[in-house]
């Protein structure tokens, strides 16, 4: 006897679940807890199997009858609605996941993945690119339906103000998140491939520099007399006799000083290349710093700020000095010490494979490179006393 909804509703649970048919394969399953279930029984390929249509009353009779309708006109089509039916949910699933997807979910993602081995600033100055110039346009937009044209409104909102090498950096965030997506399977495409050819290209900068011998000097001199604060002057005393970067002399600290050796060992989390780098030592940057532990020594910054110990001088704070003794935006720059001792060591004769490993230049063949490293070591110590020596040489005669 087909049910009805004043049969269905009067329906009590048992200790025995039971089986209350209606028509056509459709029967209410009543639990022993009192769940009420819709199922159909049919057969396919010649394999009986069970079909759900969901929970009374949520689903009513009518709707129960709908369904089992719709099930049968499947069957009749040589369609199995059990396979039917997991597919159109596999398919809502990944519909929602895409949704949910959106540039922003899985940039976040990519970041809490990939970011940790970097250095704090870099993180930050990562973070802050995609908080305040990426998400604001793209961030809501999901990942499947992402357009290299929409990446580049958001890219050339950097570069219409002049920023371009922040517009490339953009650029290559975005690359790495499609990228991340691709893999993970967020989509099948990396929509930002090749979106630095549509901006303009990155100028080269060219930082001012001395290279002429006879103004090397007066420099060198004027670094020697400098009577600002102490960190600063002995900073600006070493480092043309060591010319690292900036940020890998101004965090310097006094455990990666080896004064049995004469080595400087700076660590990879401070390299550009993420690489460690040694440094020889020449007897005039080794005297320098054992005049500056007896003022720094007790700390961990070889340069600490004049403001905090805990904290190492700044890159503008030597550049202020540079130009408080005279030299100008045109004429000098900290970077500049590189370039220097760049040109006038080739000038000089030295061999450009070991002056590039001294300045931590790349190689493209990574395992070349880092036996050069160690292979020139004897040869870049020898260098860098003759440079020493010269460098007094131009000072003392200026």
């Amino acid at each position: 006897m087909p049910l009805t909804d004043t049969m269905l509703r009067s329906l009590k649970p048992n200790s025995i679940p039971s089986k209350h048919t209606d028509a056509g394969g459709l029967y209410l399953y009543v639990s022993s807890s009192g769940g009420k279930l819709w199922r159909m029984d049919y057969r396919f390929a010649g394999k009986r199997k069970t079909l759900s249509f969901g929970a009374y009353p949520a689903v009513s009779l009518k709707d129960a009858r709908q369904k089992r309708e719709e099930a049968k006109e499947q069957l009749a089509d040589g369609i199995d609605p059990s396979a039917q039916k997991k597919e159109a949910k596999a398919a809502a699933i990944a519909e929602a996941r895409e949704a949910a997807a959106t540039f922003e979910t899985v940039a976040r993602e990519w970041y809490a993945k990939k970011m940790p081995s970097y250095t704090e600033g870099h993180r930050k100055k990562t973070l802050s690119r995609l908080e305040k110039q990426l998400f604001p346009i793209i961030g809501n937009k999901p990942f499947p339906s992402l357009e290299p044209s929409d990446i580049l409104v958001a890219v050339r909102k950097a570069e219409e103000r002049g920023c371009i090498e922040t517009a490339h950096r953009l650029v290559h965030i975005c690359g790495q998140v499609c990228r991340y997506a691709r893999l993970v399977g967020y989509t099948k495409y990396d929509v930002s491939a090749g979106l630095s050819e549509a901006i303009l290209p990155v100028p080269k900068i060219h930082y001012a520099t001395i290279t002429d011998s006879e103004q090397i000097g007066p420099l060198l001199r004027a670094i020697f007399e400098y009577n600002g604060d102490v960190s600063m002057a002995y900073a600006l005393r070493i480092l043309p006799y060591v010319f690292v970067r900036s940020g890998e002399l101004r965090a310097a600290e006094w455990k990666e000083f080896n004064f049995d050796t004469a080595e400087w060992l700076i660590p990879a989390a401070r390299m550009k290349m993420r690489r460690p780098h040694t440094v020889p030592l020449a007897k005039q940057v080794m005297a320098t710093l054992k005049t500056l532990r007896e003022y720094s020594g007790d700390g961990r910054l070889v340069f600490p700020s004049p403001f905090s110990k805990s904290r190492c001088i700044s890159d503008v704070g030597l550049l202020n000095a540079l130009r408080r003794m005279g030299y100008a935006r045109g004429e000098m720059t900290i970077h500049g010490f590189r370039s220097m001792a760049s040109t006038l060591l080739n000038e000089r004769g030295n061999r450009p494979d070991v002056i590039e490993a001294q300045l931590s230049h790349s190689d493209n063949d990574k395992i070349r490179d880092s036996y050069n490293r160690a292979e020139y070591l004897p040869e870049r110590r020898t260098m860098m006393q003759a440079w020493a020596d010269y460098l007094d040489g131009l000072r003392d005669n200026a």
